[in-house]
């Protein structure tokens, strides 16, 4: 039976944490209650911010012991509602922002170990102090951390040539549901010794176990770098130009970003000093390539690339980056996707994926249903073509009314999502599934996967105390 969570209990878990990180005061506990895109509102009537592994293992041990339910915060950047408390439950947030310590570099086996609570531009920066980089790049770097980023398997515009977070990640240290600490801190390139159990918690968004700490697999940094910014006629041209840019780059090809021409309309209209760096086109894409040897070398390809695509029709217009500043501009537009919806109203968002050549069918089909079914609604989709994954998002008609628009938000999804399973895609690429979309997996997931994740869930977490209601609905 769960013990109510009593003032006394409360005590109980503030001295875990020692003065000044058990906080009860609302305008302390405010930033950690309320997610970025005001979708959920939160309540809690603590906020724990241990300093270490053995405090987060003292929480769980007395979580376990008296059924509490925690939920792990990592930078509170997440776009499903899964790190913020269900006011109803009296969910005690554990945020992991104090161990953001770095535990060990080695540039020479191309790993780093550090603590979960480490904001992902600061892993950026210790990596690059040892001449390498951890490639996992997020728009939301400067506030995201590296636990949260594992947890929900993150990917982000660098997936194509270097993969998911799942990719980069050599080893966990996670706490369990009962308080005993997994030590999965290995470091090694190989290892066949039995299940790889810390690809069990990688993904798994805090229902499985905390992540506390990562060993994390480096690159080296390329030693050339390129871009263009090029004009499309539509998706299919980009499909053709996207097949043309592996052929000549291959594991150099770095990003391959597609926006629509409404996404970069919004960027432009919000984003102080953008510019376009080309013609108006219905859509636009970013190639990137990276060079182990020379900036000459990444150009090359850029402009074989760009011949080629001219040449065939593919393109039909392009600049090329003339420095990394204009790089930088870029890339801007393409992270400012995101933020700048804000300022259009209110907008419904899917993050799918499907199979790469299904992509332009995909965007056809699912652009002409939205705006059949919701007459003025805006398409705003946007994102890593190189990988399947497109932020399909729909911002409200223009004078609209914004919430009338949000309420039929699960309309949106049906006739979106309907679409997404045609293709046998995913109705959750990368920013996971929380509270969000829990309903969602339960309709969409084959009943064998759903009782096999029940499983796992029951076996890690049996009094179901880690991140409850979130990926999947227990009893």
């Amino acid at each position: 039976m769960k013990t109510p969570l009593t003032p006394d209990l409360v005590s109980r878990f503030a001295t875990l944490v020692g003065p000044g990180h058990a906080l009860t005061e609302a305008s302390d506990k405010a930033r950690y209650l309320v997610e970025w895109r005001d979708l959920y509102k939160g309540e809690t009537p603590l906020v724990l911010r241990p300093a270490n592994t053995a405090e987060v293992a003292a929480i769980l041990r007395l979580a376990h012991e008296t059924k509490t339910p925690i939920v792990p915060q990592g930078g509170n950047t997440g776009l499903v509602g899964g790190q913020i408390p269900v006011p109803e439950r009296q969910e005690i947030v554990v945020s992991l922002e104090r161990l953001d310590r770095v535990r060990s570099i080695d540039p020479l086996g191309n790993c780093m170990v550090v603590e979960a609570g480490m904001p992902l531009a600061t892993v950026h920066a210790v990596a690059e102090a040892a001449d390498r980089i951890f490639p996992l790049t997020l728009a939301s770097l400067g506030s995201c951390q590296i636990g949260g980023n594992i947890a929900t398997n993150a990917g982000g515009t660098a997936v194509l040539a270097y993969g998911n977070a799942r990719n980069l990640v050599l080893g966990l240290e996670v706490v369990l549901a009962d308080g005993r600490i997994w030590n999965g801190l290995r470091r090694l390139g190989k290892d066949n010794a039995g299940y790889d159990l810390k690809q069990l918690f990688i993904g798994s968004e805090g229902t499985l176990g905390i992540i506390t700490a990562a060993a994390l697999r480096l690159r080296h940094r390329p030693r050339g770098l390129a871009a263009a910014f090029v004009s499309v006629a539509s998706p299919a041209a980009a499909l053709g130009l996207f097949a043309r840019a592996q052929a000549t780059a291959s594991f150099g090809l770095t990003g391959f970003e597609l926006m629509s021409g409404l996404a970069m309309e919004f960027a432009l209209r919000h984003i102080a000093g953008a510019r376009l760096p080309t013609t108006r086109a219905p859509w636009y894409v970013l190639v990137e390539v990276s060079s182990g040897l020379s900036d000459a070398e990444a150009g090359a390809a850029i402009l074989d690339i760009l011949t080629g695509a001219m040449e065939a029709g593919e393109a039909l217009d392009a600049a090329v980056a003339q420095s990394l500043s204009q790089i930088d501009d870029f890339w801007r537009l393409r992270h400012g996707m995101s933020e700048v919806q804000k300022q259009e109203g209110g907008s419904i968002k899917h993050d799918i994926s499907v199979p790469i050549g299904d992509l332009p069918a995909f965007l056809d089909e699912a652009m002409a249903a939205v705006t059949a079914a919701f007459p003025g609604c805006r398409p705003v989709p946007f994102g890593h073509m190189g990988d399947g994954n497109i932020h399909f998002n729909i911002s409200q008609p223009e004078g609209g009314d914004r919430q009338a628009f949000l309420s039929r938000w699960d309309e949106m999804n049906a006739v979106v999502h309907a679409v997404v399973q045609k293709y046998d895609g995913s109705v959750a690429a990368e920013h996971g599934v929380g509270r969000l979309k829990v309903d969602l997996l339960a309709e969409v997931k084959p009943a064998l996967d759903l009782e096999l994740m029940g499983r796992l869930k029951d076996a890690f977490d049996p009094e179901g105390i880690l991140n409850p209601g979130r990926v999947i609905r227990r009893p």
